[in-house]
């Protein structure tokens, strides 16, 4: 088992989950990977399943029974890779958005030193390729909004591609994430930065997905610019706290 583990949410994802799990495999630093399907209908667990005998001891799936949100899957990866002897903790998308290459860059980062490693958008501009202008100006200043809520000195406050030392996931209480969507990043970053945790922001070239669908859909940005305030307004009462 390697000390490092790689969580990938799927949902309808056939078209890229066999060359993500292939990507990862091949890198010069050894990651186990981890899936979390939501039921997929497309078939994306049975390819998966078709790879065990050729990764063994490597990769692993959790199924689940249906589409419970971004937020839920990865608790459910944390939770998972917690009950094992993991060190490091990245969260990745199945669509190529993210570059494999770049967990090299994260996983220096927290084992050096960093607790918590963000694959940033926006730390060195607007790193974001094949995205149309409204999308990336709706990321861009949904991000600048969370940093002048919150006050975090974080560009890229949405970003999915993050990497957790162990330590950071076990001093934040799992079960009081209360985000599914964009918000869910955010309040994971946050918690993390509350509770004192050190952040580091490594530049990455984000790619629009080629093959599938995107997710994203004006429920899932919303919950972030209305969980933002409740995250402030929990900070001022005093409710972030290390788990025991």
């Amino acid at each position: 088992m390697a000390d490092s583990v790689v969580i990938i949410p799927t949902y309808n994802e056939k078209e890229n989950i066999e060359n993500i799990i292939r990507a990862v495999f091949t890198l010069p630093k050894a990651f186990d990977v981890l899936i979390i399907d939501d039921g997929s209908p497309d078939g994306t667990a049975s390819i998966v399943k078709a790879l065990f005998p050729e990764f063994p001891e490597r990769l692993f799936m959790v199924e689940r029974k249906g589409k419970l949100g971004l937020g839920t899957a990865y608790i459910a990866g944390f939770k998972w890779a917690l009950e094992r002897s993991y060190e490091y903790v990245f969260e990745m998308d199945a669509d190529f958005s993210h570059n494999p290459n770049d967990l090299i860059h994260l996983h220096a980062a927290i084992s050096s030193d960093a607790d918590l490693a963000i694959g940033s958008r926006y730390v060195t501009g607007v790193n974001v390729v094949n995205w149309p202008i409204g999308r990336v100006l709706m990321s861009y200043f949904a991000s600048l909004y969370v940093k002048i809520v919150t006050g975090m000195t974080i560009h890229d406050t949405t970003a999915g591609f993050v990497g957790y030392r162990r330590q950071v996931l076990e001093a934040i209480d799992l079960d009081k994430i209360r985000f599914k969507g964009y918000a869910f990043q955010i309040e994971m970053k946050y918690t993390a930065y509350c509770l004192g945790f050190k952040i580091k922001e490594v530049s990455i070239i984000f790619v629009n997905r080629v093959l599938g669908v995107s997710k994203m859909n004006s429920g899932i940005f919303g919950e972030a610019v209305f969980g933002v305030i409740r995250l402030r307004m929990r900070k001022l009462f005093g409710g972030f706290k290390r788990k025991k």
